[in-house]
């Protein structure tokens, strides 16, 4: 599926309604919480695990300040405290908005 519309609703919940006529809304603080960047999640590179430190987020973590569109797969979010190394692909995001109903959190690393 493909994002027809994304917009931040009550500067609380980011609200995508997708090309196939369904919404998914995600809170900013799961969003961010769940960042999937090796900053916030850690890597894995040639059997090297880097485990990131114990993050310290403020309340203008949880503020976005921009979302730029990449390529045809995924957005990139600016949070208001600078952070914007995260990319969210289409499919994660709706994995993102399935998964706070049921209070699943994603620790993993990236593999490269």
């Amino acid at each position: 599926m493909i994002p027809k519309q994304i917009k931040i609703v009550d500067k609380s919940k980011l609200n995508i309604k997708w090309n196939d006529g369904t919404e998914s809304s995600i809170s900013l603080k799961y969003l961010r919480d769940e960042c999937p960047c090796a900053t916030c999640k850690g890597e894995t590179v040639l059997l090297k695990t880097y485990r990131p430190a114990q993050k310290n987020l403020t309340g203008n973590s949880y503020f976005i300040k921009e979302i730029k569109q990449i390529g045809v797969y995924a957005v990139q979010i600016t949070w208001k405290d600078g952070h914007n190394t995260g990319i969210y692909s289409w499919e994660y995001l709706q994995t993102l908005a399935n998964d706070e109903v049921s209070g699943i959190t994603h620790n993993y690393g990236t593999l490269l």
